[in-house]
């Protein structure tokens, strides 16, 4: 671009008015601002290689060199992090943060205490603020896991849960319901 008037300043920074409007800034520690014609866009180039963007609409897009990340602050409140793994976080104005890992897993954290994750697969785990736990499994069975035992529901109705003291029981569809002692061993049947 040509230049239309270069003023250096006694700090020694160094300011170039370019004939398209926009305006470039240089500073002695090697860091330069650039403002766009519209006055409203303005870039900054670091010296350490990180870069901020402002937008017209005031979103603020910051490049972190070092780390690879960028993080992009929109005016709504919303925050937006892109890391070099493929990980991408979003920081909601309410407090809800959503994390979506380069396997494409989708885990959201909610203001209340809980959380899912929704794998690739299709399985989502919920996770309650008292640390119960349920799984969905994309083949119609279900858990649940609470402090006092681990439930598996399966599609045909069957119910079985093992409890943390290793006792398991069968509750079958058919009303019959089998238990076993922490060894395995039968200890009820009730065979219909």
């Amino acid at each position: 671009e040509e230049i239309q008037r270069e003023t250096t300043y006694p700090d020694g920074k160094v300011e170039k008015v370019l004939k398209n409007g926009c305006h470039l800034i240089f500073f002695p520690n090697g860091t330069w601002k650039k403002v766009g014609s519209d006055g409203k866009t303005i870039t900054i180039t670091f010296f350490n290689g990180d870069v901020k963007q402002i937008m017209p609409d005031q979103t603020v897009i910051y490049y972190y060199a070092d780390a690879k990340t960028t993080h992009t602050t929109y005016t709504d409140g919303l925050e937006v992090l892109q890391f070099s793994n493929g990980q991408i976080e979003k920081h909601y104005p309410d407090g809800k943060k959503e994390i979506t890992f380069p396997d494409q897993t989708i885990k959201s954290l909610f203001t209340d205490g809980q959380e899912e994750s929704i794998f690739p697969d299709g399985t989502v785990v919920r996770v309650q603020r008292d640390g119960t736990k349920t799984i969905e499994f994309n083949n119609g069975q279900r858990e649940l896991h609470t402090p006092q035992f681990k439930r598996r529901e399966y599609p045909d109705g069957t119910v079985k849960t093992v409890y943390m003291n290793g006792q398991q029981e069968t509750k079958y569809v058919s009303g019959r319901v089998r238990i076993k002692d922490k060894d395995g061993n039968i200890i009820m049947d009730t065979k219909l």
